[in-house]
């Protein structure tokens, strides 16, 4: 039996890293992930980038004018009740959502697909700083419905009626940023310690399995 003498942080730490090299936090969200999307309402789906502040630095970590101090940036996607449904690797926080939004975003479907989730037809929610023609046509090819406003600082000379845009089904919007704000609710995600960016995507996967654990028990 182990008891709280027993438990040091070493050994803490050590499994935590063997685990996050070796994809055993990543497989459990995966998992977790197929047994519960029954319970995912993508009717809409939301997505939306968050800036991490980091005080050590490290992989994956630059300076963000707004924020006025290194961050990481990562994209979330949640459903139509803010249930998480995956994430972009973090990237440094000195580029825009836009940043290699074509790895990332499929990166973030690829996921989907392992846990069987189907993307075609899903009607998408996104602020205007996702409103560019590459990441419009991306949601094409993948039959996804991509409901940005315009960015206009963006673009010239542009015809607002060639563009697709429902304010009400935009409505919807803010439950991944209650989503985002719960995840700041946890320490290591208000201010990021880590170094490594091993370490980092595996406290994301931690608060995947934790957000999902909390809605199943």
């Amino acid at each position: 039996m182990i008891t709280s003498v027993d438990l040091k942080y070493g050994a803490v730490y050590h499994h935590f890293r063997k685990w996050a090299k070796d994809g055993s936090w990543q497989r459990v969200w995966k998992n977790l992930l197929f047994r519960c999307k029954q319970l995912l309402d993508l009717s809409i789906a939301n997505l939306d980038g968050t800036h991490t502040p980091c005080k050590r630095g490290g992989e994956q970590v630059a300076y963000q004018g707004r924020k006025k101090c290194k961050t990481s940036n990562t994209l979330w996607l949640t459903d139509r009740k803010g249930h998480i449904v995956g994430f972009t690797p973090p990237c440094s926080g000195n580029h825009n959502d836009l940043f290699k939004i074509q790895d990332a975003f499929e990166n973030l479907l690829e996921m989907t697909e392992q846990a069987t989730i189907e993307v075609a037809g899903l009607f998408l929610n996104a602020d205007a700083g996702f409103d560019s023609k590459e990441f419009r046509q991306l949601c094409k090819q993948h039959d996804i419905i991509l409901n940005a406003p315009i960015n206009k600082r963006n673009r010239n000379n542009i015809n607002e009626l060639d563009y697709y845009f429902d304010e009400t089904m935009y409505e919807n919007r803010y439950v991944v940023e209650r989503t985002n704000a719960w995840l700041d609710a946890n320490r290591s995600f208000i201010i990021r310690y880590d170094t490594t960016q091993t370490s980092w995507i595996a406290w994301h996967f931690i608060a995947c399995i934790k957000h999902w654990l909390k809605i199943i028990l």
